[in-house]
């Protein structure tokens, strides 16, 4: 629930705004300028009500003391001496609006809907320009292991050169990231960007989305369309999932790579085309090649430059960092305020397999952030896959001391007692962990008074 400071001498004036508001919010209230600037110190707060008179203080000067703290904190003057300069003298100070008393309860809901609002798009506007900002760091391809910087210093080499590029990696490790990367930071910037998954529509659309078409050439063609290749010119096309091309459509590929000419369907001439690609694939291209299924001089005219991305698995200590960027993603375009993450759900994180990779982290703090109702993601906001022994790497190898002799009960309550100890108490994760119910394990503690 969001934060709202209300900054009154008068108790009944704070007492009624509380009752009026305390559906929507949760009510923070202040006398002068030394509690207000207090509370918005150590309080994550949305949104404050600020009478402009607070017995011998100004708040004026109390609007600027809070604005020095927060300046992004959007502030609602309140006042029963309205006048063109006050109001003046308030927006100037950095107000966001004014409104006289008495208050009018529904003018008043009306205006707190509008910073909610603004808020909201004023969020987004910061996460776009940020975005734009961050074009130097590689279009959020995030994290400083060598691995990944490996993978910035080959964007740094390619960018500037037509060759063409082949980027392999597991389903969700950033490929379009990179292609993206090496365009926007390259010398074709300013010439078109485009992609198409090869792997999801039929070989004959396929045809038609690459190469465009003449009127009249098939059923359907009522008019000529130029295709991607074509519409790419100067710039680059980005081919992902290339491996799953119909093995016909690359040969036809293979000579727009060769003569640098594309044919529509249907059409008589070539058309000269200026294009870039970079392709990408989740599959070993080689094995394909051995089975038939991909040409080997069209891999050749591919992969003339290669780079390999790794597996989050690979990379797991970017991870902290990945998940920082993704709670202030997510906190901007759903408008939450969730200042981070617990230490025991990062090493829940950091345990979990990934095979989704750097994508599947990403919607899992996206369904934390819209999910969580405290201030930091907690173990109770991750999906309860990541507790599945067999989802998890690097389990604590903790050994538990079993002699010959023991009984099952005493072999029974030492794995549990140190699996609990393991994963700080927390019985829904260790139930999981060691194959029984919930309750179960709420028997088994009591029986072994654990």
């Amino acid at each position: 629930m969001e934060k709202l400071l209300i900054v009154d001498d008068e108790l009944s004036i704070r007492n009624s705004l509380s009752f009026a508001l305390e559906d929507g919010y949760e009510i923070f209230t202040a006398v002068d300028e030394k509690s207000a600037v207090d509370i918005v110190s150590g309080v994550d707060i949305s949104v404050v009500l600020l009478d402009l008179r607070l017995g011998s203080e100004d708040g004026i000067c109390v609007l600027k003391s809070i604005k020095a703290i927060r300046p992004e904190l959007a502030v609602l003057i309140m006042t029963a001496y309205g006048s063109i300069e006050s109001s003046v003298e308030a927006i100037k100070a950095g107000a966001f609006y004014y409104i006289t008393k008495p208050i009018n309860i529904d003018e008043l809901m009306l205006l707190l809907e509008k910073v909610k609002e603004y808020m909201a798009l004023n969020n987004k506007i910061k996460y776009l320009s940020s975005q734009i900002s961050q074009s130097s760091f590689f279009y959020n391809i995030v994290g400083t292991s060598k691995k990944i910087q490996e993978v910035f210093n080959l964007i740094d080499k390619v960018k500037d050169i037509d060759s063409n590029v082949l980027i392999k990696g597991e389903s969700g490790t950033g490929k379009e990231l990179v292609a993206r990367a090496i365009h926007f930071e390259g010398k074709r910037k300013s010439k078109p960007f485009n992609v198409i998954n090869c792997s999801a529509m039929p070989a004959n659309l396929l045809e038609s989305e690459l190469f465009g078409f003449r009127k009249g050439s098939f059923t359907g063609a009522f008019e000529d369309r130029k295709g991607i290749i074509e519409l790419s010119d100067g710039g680059t096309l980005f081919l992902d999932e290339i491996g799953d091309m119909d093995i016909n459509l690359q040969i036809k590929l293979l000579r727009v790579l060769q003569n640098k000419e594309v044919r529509p369907v249907g059409a008589a001439n070539d058309i000269k085309s200026d294009v870039r690609f970079i392709s990408a694939t989740n599959k070993d291209l080689k094995e394909e090649i051995k089975n038939n299924l991909f040409r080997k001089d069209l891999f050749y005219r591919l992969n003339v430059i290669n780079i390999n991305l790794p597996s989050l698995r690979n990379r797991r200590e970017d991870i902290p960092k990945l998940v920082g960027h993704f709670i202030k993603k997510y906190n901007m375009l759903l408008d939450k305020s969730i200042k981070g993450i617990t230490s025991e759900a990062l090493e829940a994180l950091e345990r979990y397999r990934f095979e989704g990779n750097v994508r599947e982290l990403e919607n899992i703090i996206e369904r934390a952030i819209a999910l969580a109702w405290e201030d930091f993601i907690g173990l109770k906001d991750l999906p309860e896959e990541l507790f599945f022994r067999e989802n998890m790497v690097n389990l604590p190898n903790d050994l538990i001391e079993i002699y010959v002799g023991d009984s099952m009960k005493t072999i029974e309550k030492k794995v549990i007692q140190q699996t609990l100890r393991v994963f700080d108490n927390n019985r829904k994760r260790t139930a999981e962990i060691i194959g029984i119910s919930e309750r179960a394990l709420r028997y088994k503690i009591k029986e072994y008074n654990l």
